[in-house]
């Protein structure tokens, strides 16, 4: 008797022969055709309906991570969404996105992004990483991995990461003395996304553009407000149809928030290509670091590093403002955590000396720290893949290529069946000890807790993310303890806006240490 889909995988992960799955594909289309094996349209969901009333009756239009939880629990932990152009499989287990990333293919696909595409094709521009696919995404993404994956060569951006935190600290100075109490920072999550956009853009562009300065330069201020259009245009941007494009004013927004994002960075890379040129001409050697090295690379063009450095800011800048801003909400509602982190950061890093890449081996807790705030808030609360290359069986169903897949990485990151105390702040269980001192405190399925994604579609960008979110944590660490500020009796809830982020400003006290 032939293993059943779900067993496939225990039984052959993401190995087999060509052969194996020929005949298991074969196999899947008899089972489909004589209904022992499921389809899409056997899939729970909810109507359109239904849908409507969720998001604008019953509030879940910013709040897409929670709809994940409660769609769950009506459906179990794969359904079928539809909303506007979207026909969605969501899957909400472990074990099921593991069956899902263990079939996606060589060049996999996160989702198809109609409105990007169409941006580009209309200015002629170079696609990058989120349009482009197959050969042609794998070529750049190549391109752009060896200057960002491997450890070794991330600790050369080190010294810069450590100037911007330093940037940082003085800020948060001059916010504490401007207050009425002087100890107080209000919306501390803007402060970090300037740290954060400050941060990425250093390496990115080589060059440091003013974010964190009282007078913030007026191309800095409109790149950092053409993001953040983006981002929440193109939520809306890809729910109507083209005909739309000159109705309604949406459209016509998101192509000038492109245009200054694009122009912005197109600036930026060709004033450092200058001065690379320059110091050639004057027989000097040309040091740099991210942007030095993609402009001599003879595996990406000129215009697919417009884009993807572009593309690179865009996913860096939230990751590491809103991961922060949540630990250190966390941490101030928590003494006894803050206390935790505060003795092994001095025990490392005594006498306030700067953290360096070899002192963070010694720092489990800190690292604990970024963990299980990743977890209790993914940076991205839902990935997707678009499979193109295979058809795929997740559980007992078949799917077609070209499906749409929604993996539910909130709703399981939170699963009580996977963490012990799921909804609390525990940065312990990720200290490998833990499940000697409380049995079954740290197991967890591999696949419920993939805050960068995985595989080769994986955060190119997250050594860097990792690398500032130590760093400043240390740092802050080292100077302050955090306690809550403003009125601290409602807790901060979170929303979805494409990424997760904080609902409410989140108002701290920085205390300086004795």
């Amino acid at each position: 008797m032939s293993p059943s889909p779900p067993r496939l995988f225990a039984l052959y992960g993401r190995g087999g022969s060509l052969a194996f799955w020929t005949r298991t594909l074969v196999q899947a289309r008899a089972e489909v055709e004589t209904g022992k094996l499921k389809t899409i349209d056997d899939l729970p969901g909810p109507t359109l309906s239904k849908t409507l009333f969720w998001l604008f009756v019953q509030g879940y239009a910013d709040k897409s991570h929670l709809l994940q939880g409660a769609q769950k629990n009506l459906y179990g932990p794969i359904w079928r969404s539809k909303f506007g152009p979207f026909d969605i499989v969501n899957v909400a287990s472990p074990e099921l996105i593991a069956q899902v990333i263990h079939q996606e293919g060589r060049y996999p696909v996160r989702a198809e992004l109609p409105h990007w595409k169409e941006y580009r094709d209309l200015r002629g521009q170079a696609y990058g990483l989120h349009v482009d696919k197959g050969e042609e995404w794998y070529r750049i993404r190549s391109a752009l991995n060896p200057k960002m994956l491997k450890l070794q060569e991330v600790s050369a951006y080190a010294p810069i990461i450590h100037q911007v935190v330093e940037d940082l600290l003085q800020r948060i100075e001059f916010l504490r003395a401007r207050s009425p109490d002087g100890i107080s920072v209000s919306d501390v999550t803007a402060e970090l996304y300037k740290f954060g956009f400050e941060g990425i853009s250093s390496i990115l562009f080589e060059t440091r553009l003013g974010c964190l300065q009282e007078d913030i330069p007026k191309d800095t201020e409109r790149f950092i407000a053409a993001v953040n259009d983006m981002l929440t245009l193109s939520e809306i941007v890809v729910i109507f149809p083209r005909w739309t494009r000159r109705i309604l004013p949406f459209w016509k927004r998101f192509v000038q928030a492109w245009d200054d994002l694009y122009d912005t960075a197109q600036k930026l890379i060709d004033s450092r290509l200058a001065e690379i040129q320059s110091q050639m001409e004057r027989g000097e050697p040309t040091q740099g670091l991210y942007l030095t090295y993609l402009l001599s690379c003879d595996k990406i063009t000129r215009s697919e590093i417009y884009i993807s450095v572009t593309e690179l800011l865009l996913g860096g800048v939230d990751t590491t403002s809103n991961t922060l801003s949540w630990a250190l909400y966390h941490l101030a509602r928590d003494p006894r955590a803050q206390d935790r982190l505060y003795s092994e950061v001095n025990a490392v890093c005594g006498d306030g000396r700067k953290p360096g890449m070899d002192d963070l081996q010694a720092m489990p807790y800190l690292k604990a720290v970024i963990k299980e705030t990743l977890r209790l808030y993914p940076v991205v609360p839902g990935n997707g893949r678009f499979v193109t290359e295979n058809e795929v069986m997740v559980d007992n169903y078949w799917f077609p290529k070209k499906t749409q897949f929604h993996l539910c990485h909130y709703v399981v990151s939170r699963d009580h069946a996977q963490f012990a105390r799921a909804a609390d702040f525990v940065p312990e269980r990720w200290l490998r000890p833990a499940h000697k001192v409380t049995p079954g405190f740290f197991q967890h399925h591999p696949y419920s807790f993939i805050p960068f994604g995985v595989g080769v579609r994986g955060c190119v960008g997250k050594r860097v993310a990792e690398m500032e979110m130590y760093f400043a944590l240390c740092r802050l660490m080292q100077r302050y303890e955090v306690r809550p500020g403003g009125d601290d009796r409602a807790p901060v809830q979170a929303k979805t806006r494409t990424l997760l982020i904080p609902a409410q400003p989140i108002h701290l006290r920085f205390l300086h240490r004795a």
